[in-house]
């Protein structure tokens, strides 16, 4: 078989992929991301600094005389605490675009086997296919893409500058124009930056699916190792099927009859008038059905061939379960007549159906069977409605 590594990795690989650190995820994206920021938020901030400097550089010149050392470290205080607000409140922000940035590339997780010492990463074949390989030929293009874009953007921004030196414009125009276009250069440079970083993460993740590719084999293995072996699981499901069927059989010189179609299916029955309704002992078609017919002669047990009845039986019902209320008169002289046989010391045999009717009520086949009606508590009135299942202690009752 083949070890080509054609298969897109399973959800358990790359579960154990994050596990190894085999996350694709780019730096790239946090960085610009942070300095488009800083881009964005830096005029306002200055702005907001300048001005609380301006009005601090009042206070202190409006103290005239002797100065209290009280008023100094009031003016301190408050100076300190603006800039400890203004720092916090930056670094947040900071910290919050760098964290959405790793989170947004695949989550939080702990890459606990990559933090384990391990022979393979002092391998000297693997260390110089990470500095000479494909990897590092793109990171090498990497950095001189970035640098091309940043010296072209800051080229453009310079050239916008150039008509202002040397000529008459006032020094506080050239102070502002200046800001404007370094704030406007870090916007720009941060917008390149993130386009190239979109790009940067496409490309780790391709090659971060290239690595965890596996085999046809490794998938069915994995399959196997999952699910189970499906011959183990077949064979499994035989010796199931073979155990219940023997234990079916067993029940089979238990039944007081075995209805048959006359060859193809065999339905065996079991009445108790203190459990109920007659009950499916066993059941079968083909190979199965002639077994049971095989062990209702060995023990006695009569043969009553009825094809409608048998069918129906077998299409509706499952092993232990109670036959449906819409056959209760059917089957009720089925066994009127075996139990009137019995009674005359007459046991086994194959006999025709006592019965002369030849349609059947409609039954729903097995796994869609009707809840059977409770049965009413004692002294309940029975209720007289047509649409009623007879009682098959009393159709077996005045069968006889």
């Amino acid at each position: 078989m083949s070890d080509e590594k054609t298969e897109k990795a399973t959800p358990k690989k790359r579960k154990q992929s994050r596990k190894e650190g085999q996350v694709p995820r780019t730096q790239e994206l946090g960085g610009w991301a942070t300095l488009l920021l800083v881009g964005m938020v830096l005029p306002s901030l200055l702005g907001r600094e300048l001005t609380a400097l301006a009005e601090m550089m009042r206070e202190c010149f409006s103290l005239r005389g002797h100065v209290e050392v009280s008023d100094a470290m009031l003016l301190l205080g408050r100076g300190a605490r603006h800039v400890v607000v203004t720092l916090v409140a930056l670094g947040s922000a900071v910290m919050l675009v760098g964290v959405s940035a790793a989170l947004a590339q695949g989550g939080f997780f702990l890459a606990t086997k990559s933090v384990k010492p391990s022979l393979k990463k002092l391998n000297l074949l693997q260390g110089f296919k990470r500095a000479f390989g494909p990897q590092a030929l793109w990171e090498g293009a990497k950095m001189l893409i970035k640098s091309a874009v940043v010296g072209f953007v800051v080229y453009g921004a310079v050239t916008a500058l150039m008509p202002m030196i040397g000529g008459l414009v006032p020094i506080a125009a050239v102070l502002e124009t200046v800001r404007d276009e370094v704030l406007s250069l870090v916007r720009s440079v941060a917008l390149a930056g993130l386009v190239m970083g979109f790009f940067d993460y496409a490309m780790v993740r391709r090659r971060m699916g290239k690595q965890t590719r596996m085999s046809k084999h490794e998938v069915k293995q994995e399959h196997k190792q999952s699910e189970g072996d499906p011959q183990l699981k077949g064979a499994i499901r035989s010796r199931q099927l073979a155990a219940a069927r023997n234990r079916m059989m067993a029940d089979v010189p238990s039944a007081d009859v075995v209805l048959v179609n006359p060859t193809h299916v065999a339905v065996a029955l079991r009445y108790d008038a203190e459990r109920g309704a007659p009950k499916v002992v066993a059941r079968g078609a083909g190979a199965v059905a002639l077994k049971i017919r095989e062990q209702a002669a060995e023990h006695g047990v009569p043969l009553v061939r009825d094809i409608p009845l048998a069918r129906a039986l077998h299409r509706a019902t499952v092993v232990g379960q109670e036959i449906p209320p819409e056959l209760y008169a059917a089957v009720a002289q089925v066994l009127a007549f075996v139990i009137s046989r019995r009674s005359a010391g007459v046991r086994g045999g194959e006999h025709r159906s006592p019965r002369r009717e030849s349609d059947l009520p409609a039954v729903p086949s097995a796994g869609r069977r009707r809840r059977t009606p409770a049965k009413p508590a004692a002294g309940a009135p029975v209720s007289s409605s047509p649409n009623s299942a007879p009682n098959p202690s009393g159709v077996l009752a005045a069968s006889r």
